[in-house]
């Protein structure tokens, strides 16, 4: 019998999802992967902001992918 996923599902939410989400999503998976299966999402789509990349990259937390 397989084990049902005990991972607690987040969502960060911003109006565009255009950064604080993005990056909320990316420590959320950098620092407890094993844990949440976190998403980010906004009111109007947007792409991968290149400055929260940037800087997630940079902290050793990269969202590029």
């Amino acid at each position: 019998m397989a084990v049902p996923d005990k991972k607690l599902k987040v969502l960060f939410l911003c109006s565009a999802n255009s950064c604080r989400s993005q990056m909320a999503e990316g420590w959320a998976r950098a620092l407890k992967r094993e844990s949440i299966e976190a998403h980010s999402a906004g009111i109007a789509a947007s792409a991968l902001n290149p400055l929260a990349a940037r800087v997630m990259a940079e902290a050793g937390a990269p969202i590029d992918s």
